[in-house]
């Protein structure tokens, strides 16, 4: 069995209990927590006290939900001094939040070398801008060792960790295990791999299986520029067969969050979900 979760702020607008009784109303069992882009007027990490992490706590155990995924997704790359340093250190915050708050895992792309965070350079591709993003991880790691957390990086075919052969490199090079991984079948494929996706899904399986601490399900379609676009699972192109066959077999009652998910789709998107998974 697995247990389907749903980004929060995937759901429709509202307060934090009307998001999470949404949640638990459709069917899920867990959720992603954005809270920059669930809250409005956020004020920054300077809100996350131990009070907020224990209130957050008590409110998800009142819809029976788990916080799958603290999100705090910031560019380890960046190679402005004091830029990097202040997103170090709202790692750090995160991290001790996330062990107060009973965090599945805190989660995180893999950047690019710029300040900009512009996605699909050259430079990304490098074995310079991989070697900056392990030794930008590494306190970060660090910290989450000292309080027990799990930080997860999510491979994507547009950031420094490309593939799960560039993923399998950062695990081994940090040699941790708080250090595991979020998997994402469709951030590893673009127009350059899409059409060996199966070949592509089952290596990363492969690779990465051991390290998998959860899953993102989404779909994707191509555009008329042959681009993709990231929808919600059942509207595109994906066969989920590898992967949910993955989480039957290997990862039993894993946290798979849907992605790009719309207020109106969210609940048959899970029903559709569970029923390919039941079917194997």
């Amino acid at each position: 069995m697995m247990q389907l979760g749903i980004r929060l702020h995937d759901i429709a607008p509202g307060t934090i209990e009307e998001r999470l009784a949404i949640a638990e109303e459709q069917g899920f069992a867990c959720g992603h927590l954005a809270l920059t882009k669930m809250l409005k007027d956020y004020p920054g990490n300077q809100a996350l006290t131990p009070g907020f992490a224990m209130y957050l706590r008590k409110l998800f155990a009142r819809y029976r939900l788990d916080v799958a995924v603290l999100g705090n997704y910031k560019n380890l790359a960046n190679p402005d001094p004091a830029q990097l340093a202040a997103i170090q250190q709202g790692y750090y915050e995160n991290i001790r939040f996330a062990a107060m708050l009973g965090a599945g895992v805190v989660g995180t792309e893999t950047g690019a070398p710029n300040v900009d965070y512009i996605e699909d350079t050259p430079e990304s591709k490098t074995e310079a801008a991989l070697g900056t993003f392990i030794h930008n991880l590494r306190p970060v790691v660090a910290c989450a060792e000292r309080f027990g957390v799990i930080l997860a990086i999510e491979p994507v075919c547009r950031h420094i960790v490309y593939d799960s052969q560039r993923a399998l490199a950062v695990l081994r090079a940090i040699d941790s295990p708080n250090l595991q991984i979020i998997l994402d079948p469709v951030n590893l494929l673009g127009p350059h791999n899409v059409d060996r996706r199966d070949e592509v899904i089952r290596q990363a399986i492969e690779d990465l299986g051991d390290y998998v601490a959860v899953v993102h399900l989404k779909d994707f379609q191509r555009g008329a520029d042959g681009k993709l676009r990231s929808v919600a699972c059942g509207q595109g192109e994906m066969d989920y067969t590898d992967i949910l066959r993955f989480i039957k077999t290997r990862k039993p009652y894993i946290h798979a969050t849907l992605e790009n998910t719309t207020p109106d789709n969210a609940e048959a998107t899970r029903t559709f979900i569970q029923q390919q998974y039941d079917a194997l």
